[in-house]
Order: C-alpha cells, then structure tokens, then sequence
C-alpha cells in the first residue's frame, strides 16, 4: 500500500487505571493518581481492580485513543522518553458521580497535547508506562506517516554592523538633551 492511500487516522480503546492512595497532608484524605493503562479495555466506571491495605487500583474509564498523522512528532517524544509513556488527562467530575471527583477525559500518546492539557491548570495529566503491545502499534503509525525534514540554517540578512549612526530615537521627535535621560517635565500626581 502506497503512503498515500495509508489512513491519516487510527483509534483504540483505553482504559486507565488509577490508584487511590491515603493523603500526606489533612487536607487531602486520599491522592489520586494515574499509574497504568489497559489496551483495548472493555467499557467501566471507577472499577475495583485490586486493593492492598489502603491503596486501591480502578479501572477509572474507558476512552478512545486516537493517533492523528499530523501528530506524529508529539508521539515520538512520549515514545523517546526515559520511560515511554501516554498521558493520562482527567478532569473534574461535573455529576459528581465518581468516587474521586474526578473523570478520565482523554487518553493521548502526544506529549504535544499533554502539554496543552496541562495549560489549563485545572486538569490532572499524568504520564504513566506504556505497554509494549501498544507501543508498537504507535511506532507502527509513526514509521507510516513520519517524514523527517531535514534541517535548514536561515540566512540572515547582511548587516553592516560598522554603519555610523547619526542620531538616536525617532528623528521626528525633537529632543533637546540626551535621549536617554529621565523624563523631568512631566506632572507629578497630586497627594491628598
């Protein structure tokens, strides 16, 4: 098959797994945190998986993953890092009808968009391990559509940096002294 007839998009299901742990302060009781993904997951709402004293694994959500040609160099780096991950993006839980308060919203394998997601400041984006049966369905996607270009220095413009310069700021201003000094003549406010 040719690189064009190739599809520009590719979609999977995800599930994420997340791990309710006790809190470190008084103010939060329990912490919540991503820690794993399950490829091609059956549909679920904060699932028990496994529990170990007070830490507790869910099967928080099932999303779909989708992997954009466009995107491709964002993948690259979730699948270069130390640790190759997919993020893990949840969101506020507005039916306030999980156990955390909090909703999986997106599962992406682009640290571009993870980055976005993070923007917000409101979201929870955490990176976690990627299996390897996934990751290689992502590599396969990459080694489709990713073209590497090739670097090209710009040209700067010549500039003769030895040019006389006869007159600083704007030439229509007229200036009576040196163009750098404090402004002298103008109204102070006044104090009541």
């Amino acid at each position: 098959m040719s690189r064009n007839t190739e599809s520009w998009k590719r979609e999977l299901k995800i599930g994420a797994v997340v791990r309710r742990s006790p809190g470190v302060t008084q103010w939060a009781r329990d912490t919540w945190k991503p820690v794993a993904v399950i490829p091609g997951a059956p549909e679920a709402f904060w699932k028990e998986l496994v529990r170990d004293g007070e830490m507790v694994d869910f099967h928080a959500g099932t999303v779909t993953m989708e992997l954009f040609r466009a995107d491709v160099e964002g993948y690259l780096v979730s699948l270069n890092m130390a640790t190759p991950s997919v993020w893990v993006v949840m969101d506020k839980d507005q039916t306030h009808q999980s156990p955390s308060g909090w909703v999986v919203s997106a599962i992406t394998a682009s640290a571009h968009d993870a980055l976005d997601s993070l923007d917000s400041g409101e979201s929870i984006v955490e990176a976690v391990p990627i299996p390897e049966s996934l990751a290689a369905w992502i590599k396969e996607f990459i080694d489709l559509h990713y073209i590497e270009e090739p670097f090209k220095k710009r040209r700067r413009d010549e500039i003769n940096v030895d040019a006389i310069e006869d007159g600083k700021g704007d030439a229509r201003i007229r200036q009576q002294s040196d163009v750098y000094r404090a402004p002298s003549n103008m109204k102070k406010p006044r104090v009541h």
